[in-house]
């Protein structure tokens, strides 16, 4: 306590009338002398060490008989958290008794030297831990930085991972920054997520909640079904919840050959049947029709016939550009003209141009305006993709094509989905493509060994031509 006390009175001096005046008059020509770092490896050493506590903190793990004794200092307590400051006016000696959860008493000391030191040191597993201590003791800054610390290690390695806690904790908190990440993370990358630990344990509401978005990148809807399969298997949910699941499913984007094997050999499928009947129905009669004889009896926008982001070559196709600020590129891929069973054969080629400085349609009207050729390129572009068929057939009669480019990085290690951008024609049309992405940087974020690695997937989306009659 002599210490702090002699530090204070050092700093009320040195901020002191003449002397405040005398440093604005120099401020010019001032220099700041920076010992800092020595200030908190003497706060680190004042809590290891104990000298001139005045509190002696006993933290006892809930329903046990565990305690850890930490000898602290009212004033680094009080100055950091009013909680804390409330606490130690009504102590009645010098303990003080904190019962916290097991998680949270693990981590008090971590949490404590933070008070004393500003800085932490965090993995995945404590994250969850230091934010409830936080938020309860009022620690503000450190709850904010636990938050973005969650935001931006998603994708980070843990036994037995951590993204479906943190999402669950954000929910109870309240907390929808970290809950919006965690489940867009969910959704984009959840073909790892269905492999790994973590998708057996994730809760009702979150399940439905993926299984109800159009977003998800997955290899197929037949990987989402055996997952979903295994997830019931495991937890074994009331009737209910498996009923919705299981009507979640978007049967209409799984080939017959592998409908026809799930009624036969499919344990979940053989239980609930009646409950998906009326959806596997539509669902031969969407594969057996043509999809512009449906569509006058039927409603084919819905989500049963409405396809996920498939990473499945039948899609799209995978596309790395490498030295991505060198000039345009181009490539032809193929995808299935739809996926009813009556377009699943037939082929429909891609034209795709990238262009790493695409002058702005904005732009472009300026040069129209003066009767001047339109460049297509500038240097004060930004990257752009264009997607068109080959050639046209009336075959597209009845559907539209939705262009998705998903770009990859590698986040803490491992290559993860960072961006998903959906457009018709041109990623133009998005008004966002890499507009963030230094690419001319090697070490950008959005490049792996220097080059930039997308997936192309083209959805065709079917239409309704005549309302039928009820």
């Amino acid at each position: 306590m002599v210490y702090l006390s002699g530090l204070f009175v050092v700093l009320v001096q040195a901020v002191g009338g003449a002397a405040l005046k005398q440093e604005a008059s120099l401020e010019n020509s001032a220099t700041i002398l920076n010992h800092s770092m020595a200030l908190v490896q003497r706060m680190e050493a004042l809590l290891a060490l104990g000298n001139g506590s005045d509190v002696t903190l006993r933290i006892q793990t809930v329903s046990t008989d565990e305690v850890k004794v930490i000898q602290a200092h009212s004033l680094v307590l009080t100055l950091q958290s009013d909680v804390f400051d409330e606490l130690l006016q009504m102590r009645n000696s010098s303990n003080l008794l904190l019962r916290e959860s097991a998680d949270c008493a693990s981590v008090f000391d971590k949490f404590i030297r933070y008070l004393y030191c500003g800085d932490i040191t965090v993995r995945p597993d404590q994250a969850i831990a230091l934010h409830k201590l936080a938020s309860k003791y009022h620690i503000w800054a450190l709850q904010q930085g636990l938050t973005r610390y969650m935001t931006q290690h998603l994708s980070s390695d843990s036994p037995t991972g951590h993204v479906v806690s943190w999402y669950q904790y954000a929910v109870q908190t309240g907390d929808t920054t970290l809950r919006d990440s965690c489940l867009q993370y969910l959704s984009w990358n959840l073909s790892s997520v269905l492999q790994s630990a973590e998708w057996r344990s994730i809760s009702d509401e979150l399940l439905l909640s993926l299984l109800q978005r159009s977003d998800l990148v997955l290899q197929s809807e037949l990987e989402l079904y055996e997952a979903l399969e295994a997830w019931i298997n495991q937890n074994q949910p009331v009737d209910m919840t498996a009923e919705s699941a299981l009507r979640a499913i978007r049967y209409g984007m799984i080939p017959p050959q592998h409908l026809f094997r799930l009624q036969k050999q499919s344990p979940l499928m053989l239980k609930y049947y009646e409950l998906v009947r009326d959806l596997l129905f539509l669902t031969f009669q969407f594969h057996a029709a043509s999809p512009v004889q449906l569509a006058k009896y039927f409603d084919v926008n819905c989500s049963l016939f409405m396809p996920r982001n498939y990473l499945s070559s039948v899609w799209g196709s995978p596309w790395v550009i490498n030295n991505p600020t060198r000039d345009d590129r181009s490539f032809s891929f193929q995808t299935q003209l739809g996926p009813s069973g009556h377009d699943s054969s037939k082929r429909v080629t891609w034209n795709a141009l990238f262009s790493p400085r695409w002058l702005p349609l904005s732009i472009r009207s300026t040069y129209s305006e003066h009767g001047s050729m339109q460049p297509t390129r500038t240097d004060g572009g930004q990257p752009r993709i264009i997607i068109t068929p080959a050639t046209s057939s009336p075959d597209f009669a009845g559907v539209s094509f939705q262009k998705t480019v998903i770009v990859a990085s590698r986040q803490q290690g491992k290559v993860v989905v960072r961006h998903v951008y959906n457009f018709h024609q041109s990623t133009e049309e998005s008004g966002d493509f890499l507009v963030d992405a230094d690419l001319q940087r090697r070490t950008s974020e959005y490049l792996i060994d220097s080059s930039l690695y997308l997936h192309i997937i083209v959805k065709p989306i079917y239409h309704s031509l005549i309302i039928a009659r009820k």
